[in-house]
């Protein structure tokens, strides 16, 4: 049997293709279209995921989408009617969407896809969310919690998951507390994030990044515009916000009256933390403390809701597990507390948390909810987009001229890009499948020295091109892990694999990795060999040659573009950068 999921018309357009309940191929549509964080119908995303599994559309069963339009377009006609006259904007703009694309969501599956109307199912936002994150774990029995901005109507629910494994009693899924719009924690934390001169949707791991370097000296007056009760439950004082009435702006005159003049986007960001020699009394300076402190104090109350929302959770079932999906599912500083400071003992985030998750978790719901099948699936690693062969390679390389060398022995290759590391060089690493979800994790990725603090500013300023405060990721050997971190039993935790917990270094290791050490935390990524060998071993002998099993480990593309996917892609990327080498699949490639 084969499923096929779709989500798209909101942000990061992607599908995914379950065989009898096995995940086959997943991907956003941005890889392929190469437009950031692409909306529009997932057109070349299905075509990977059927080419993958050998099928074309007349052999899917079903195909379903990740919400349900109807119940959205009501959400936005109710909300909009009931702000006019300032939604008159946003509601002439929201009904050219809908009435051209949203609104037609069963013929677009019809017509692009090639299915028949009676193999299109429709699955609700949050339920999509809760099993792409439950029947995706380990966890037979588990609380759950889904949380982001708005699906139709809710913004949070909570409920609890039951599976079976072969065959004998019935899956279970039911969310049975909700939170609807437009009291939203992800929604909070985006008019932040566009306050602080950030892109909503794309820009929130830099409010997160950013809060480091402040104090949460603005609790206060939060607390004017948003409270959160100790069951969890939260409410919005709609007065400080537009994002109910503006597709534009998410906040309004009395937000700046309350926060000061916003952040502008261009405006280069520096402290006395992030460069201790400035004067603290520079006008610039101080106005970037106010910035960073506003982050730490959103960030603060954001993690704040977590814990209470899990706490209140784990007393209702009485769990030891938990599964959370929804975009708030990737605030990794937040989730670096969940094991630490509420009862739950374990712990599954799906890696791909935000809307392009839930294409996988409509089509999971179908078949183990709907259809009632047997669990069969763990999602152990995140290896589930296109790769690409000696052949696809070789002639990519060759067509822009660059040198290169073919290196066949496994043991060879990896110790070149060893040596080339320990020169200082910073390696483009591109092998197998692309990752599923916004992380890269040993696919297509940027390597380098972590013990070299100036490969922080290297990478940021002339590879990557992007603001000098961002952090970079520990790529660690799982079984060092324990040696590196504080954590809570290391070896079972199921973040560190996706890079979705901020942990913090211990003391004298974490001075070894300063170009990862993030005023004393990193956001880990832990690797074993039998998900990623290749990667794994470039880490493992690189902690051979220095004693320090970790490595810098950023996605491999540009500011304002999507993760690499194609040779092509790679190619390009690699050659508008100040990238030394590029290693991929068994080509060496250098300028």
């Amino acid at each position: 049997m084969y499923i096929l999921g779709i989500s798209c018309f909101y942000h990061d357009a992607a599908a995914a293709l379950l065989h009898d309940g096995l995940l086959v191929a997943a991907a956003e549509e941005e890889r392929f279209s190469r437009q950031k964080h692409d909306a529009g119908f997932p057109h070349q995303a299905i075509g990977f995921c059927l080419q993958t599994a050998g099928i074309t559309a007349h052999d899917l069963d079903y195909v379903v989408f990740y919400e349900k339009p109807l119940l959205k377009f009501e959400r936005i006609l109710k909300t909009q009617l009931s702000a006019f006259p300032r939604s008159w904007r946003a509601f002439g703009e929201a009904m050219i969407a809908w009435m051209g694309d949203k609104l037609w969501v069963k013929t677009h599956i019809q017509q692009h896809v090639g299915v028949p109307l009676e193999k299109i199912l429709f699955i609700d936002h949050h339920l999509s969310h809760a099993a792409s994150a439950f029947f995706a774990s380990p966890f037979m029995e588990a609380a759950v919690l889904t949380i982001d901005g708005v699906g139709e109507w809710t913004t949070t629910a909570r409920g609890r998951g039951t599976a079976v494994w072969n065959g004998a009693g019935q899956n279970s899924l039911i969310l049975s507390e909700e939170q609807r719009f437009p009291h939203s924690l992800g929604l909070l934390y985006s008019a932040f994030t566009a306050f602080l001169g950030f892109h909503v949707n794309s820009g929130e791991y830099k409010v997160m990044g950013m809060s480091p370097y402040g104090e949460p000296r603005y609790l206060d007056k939060i607390d004017k515009i948003f409270k959160v009760y100790d069951d969890g439950s939260f409410w919005t004082n709609m007065d400080y916000f537009s994002y109910h009435y503006s597709h534009t702006n998410t906040y309004n005159q009395k937000f700046i009256d309350l926060f000061g003049p916003p952040r502008i986007h261009s405006d280069d960001f520096y402290t006395t933390k992030t460069n201790p020699g400035v004067d603290p009394n520079d006008p610039q300076v101080k106005q970037n403390q106010h910035y960073a402190d506003i982050a730490a104090s959103i960030q603060l109350v954001t993690e704040e809701a977590l814990l209470k929302l899990l706490r209140s959770l784990h007393q209702q079932t009485g769990l030891a597990n938990v599964c959370i999906a929804g975009g708030v599912g990737l605030n990794s500083k937040a989730n670096g507390r969940i094991l630490k400071e509420t009862p739950f003992t374990d712990v599954f985030i799906q890696p791909a948390a935000g809307d392009s998750g839930g294409a996988l978790g409509a089509a999971l719901y179908v078949y183990h909810v709907l259809l009632g099948q047997p669990r069969r699936f763990v999602q152990e690693h995140n290896y589930w987009g296109a790769a690409y062969g000696d052949a696809n390679i070789e002639q990519a390389i060759k067509e822009t001229g660059f040198r290169y060398e073919r290196i066949a022995n496994e043991a060879k290759l990896t110790e070149t890009a060893v040596a080339d590391i320990l020169q200082g060089k910073v390696i483009a690493w591109f092998q197998g499948r692309f990752e599923w979800g916004p992380r890269a994790l040993g696919s297509r990725s940027i390597i380098a020295d972590p013990r070299r603090a100036e490969m922080k500013e290297i990478i940021n300023a002339k590879i990557k091109f992007r603001e000098p405060f961002r952090p970079f990721a520990p790529v660690i050997i799982a079984e060092a892990v324990a040696d590196y971190f504080d954590m809570v039993n290391p070896a079972q935790n199921k973040m560190a694999p996706f890079m979705l917990t901020v942990e913090r270094f211990q003391e004298g290791p974490g001075e070894q990795v300063p170009a990862v050490n993030h005023l004393g935390t990193g956001r880990l990524q832990s690797v074993r060999r039998e998900w990623n060998p290749r990667y794994y071993d470039l880490v493992y002998q690189f902690g051979q040659a220095t004693a320090v099993p970790i490595l810098i480990n950023t996605s491999f593309n540009l500011r304002g573009e999507p993760i690499v996917n194609t040779p092509a892609n790679a190619l390009k990327t690699f050659g508008h950068s100040d990238l030394d080498t590029l290693v991929m699949g068994n080509y060496v490639v250098r300028k």
